[in-house]
């Protein structure tokens, strides 16, 4: 079992709340009427209804194991951050080749790039944590090395 630590907001905490009682208590019964009306149509062998709401069913149950071990590794991020250096949280604005850029430093659970939220376990959230303004940061990826120069933190 794992027992890593989840980092979410309150909010991030709260929408995986809702997702798992959704599919407890609204998709595991759907599924089961569809295995039930699948049952009654005869043969299950070859019956593709069936065969369907059965993979439906252990993506559900897959699904809902996943929330319960998030949510009982959740820790919560602070919201009274600090601003003198960067921690899960903090909105970081950096300086690079291509200009100014702000990430929010989040848990890889919320992370969502497009939308400037990345993870503590990407490559540039491992190297801007623990950083303060002034610091200058080299991510090593694949692509290759981007420098990066901390302008602010929130």
């Amino acid at each position: 079992m794992n027992t890593k630590p989840t980092y979410l907001s309150r909010e991030g905490l709260e929408k995986l709340r809702a997702e798992l009682e959704e599919l407890v208590n609204v998709r595991r019964a759907e599924i089961a009427q569809r295995i039930h009306d699948a049952k009654a149509h005869g043969d299950v062998m070859e019956n593709a209804e069936y065969e369907d709401a059965k993979n439906e069913q252990a993506f559900v149950e897959g699904r809902i194991a996943t929330l319960e071990a998030l949510i009982k590794n959740a820790t919560i991020i602070e919201e009274h951050r600090s601003t003198d250096h960067v921690q899960i949280g903090s909105t970081v604005v950096v300086r690079g080749a291509d200009g100014e850029e702000r990430f929010t430093i989040v848990g890889s659970t919320e992370a969502r790039p497009a939308e400037g939220k990345i993870s503590n376990e990407s490559p540039v959230g491992r190297a801007l944590l623990g950083r303060k303004p002034g610091d200058t940061v080299v991510v090593r990826v694949p692509a290759g090395d981007f420098t990066y120069t901390i302008v602010s933190i929130s």
